[in-house]
């Protein structure tokens, strides 16, 4: 009798695995939402972090290797390592309640992401990530582009194919966040009902600090970016 519950259990098992690849199979192949770059936006109170005055705030906040360059109105990230990670931040400023609009790039197989309100000694313990990511077509996981990283899971993924230009619009309010990734919100969420640690963090998501630096990550593979423009709330 044992036997014949290992194998029911076998088969069981097998069963969820299979329909683990149809739900993938069903998302990569069904139809699936499209979103295009919004416009960098106009206006007053828009603060452009790579114009010629704020260039020389940005900065690897890791160690002294050369990981990027600021040229044509882009910030290059080099890509040439996967580990350590690194992280190329602005230290112009320190931003709690803001508005972010920011555009992206990314070569086969790059890995990168958006860090907010961080700290430069503790960017994975003391900030949060949305998540940049090669992966078009692929379905949503709270690891791919648009996700908060590890915790909150994007409602589409709206990635563009590689060298294709996508956009975030990020709005950081006290405890809310919401994330538009080409022109579709994906993510609505509120840290303070977060206070119990989730997904890789020791620290619940309440707990995190409520300004920091924008960094963006070198997490192995090119990734450009350009019109990083900021607004204050």
């Amino acid at each position: 009798m044992k036997r014949k519950k290992w194998i029911g259990l076998a088969i069981l098992v097998a069963h969820v695995a299979a329909l683990g690849s149809i739900a993938a199979f069903v998302w990569d192949r069904g139809p699936v939402p499209e979103g295009f770059p919004t416009p960098a936006p106009e206006g007053e109170g828009w603060i452009n972090l790579l114009d010629e005055d704020r260039i020389a705030y940005w900065e690897n906040v890791t160690d002294d290797r050369e990981i990027f360059e600021i040229a044509d109105g882009m910030l290059h990230i080099f890509g040439r390592s996967i580990y350590p990670l690194r992280y190329v931040g602005y230290t112009g400023e320190r931003f709690g309640d803001f508005e972010l609009h920011i555009e992206f790039k990314v070569t086969r197989r790059a890995n990168s992401g958006v860090f907010l309100r961080s700290s430069g000694e503790d960017p994975l313990a003391r900030g949060f990530e949305v998540q940049v990511l090669d992966d078009h077509g692929k379905r949503p996981t709270k690891r791919r582009s648009g996700s908060i990283y590890d915790v909150v899971t994007p409602m589409f993924n709206m990635s563009r194919p590689t060298g294709e230009w996508n956009s975030f619009d990020i709005t950081v309010r006290g405890d809310e966040v919401v994330v538009f990734m080409n022109g579709w919100r994906v993510i609505h969420t509120d840290f303070s009902k977060m206070t119990m640690p989730l997904g890789k963090f020791e620290t619940p998501y309440a707990e995190l600090p409520r300004e920091g630096i924008l960094m963006l990550q070198d997490h192995g593979g090119e990734v450009w970016y350009r019109n990083i423009l900021i607004r204050r709330l």
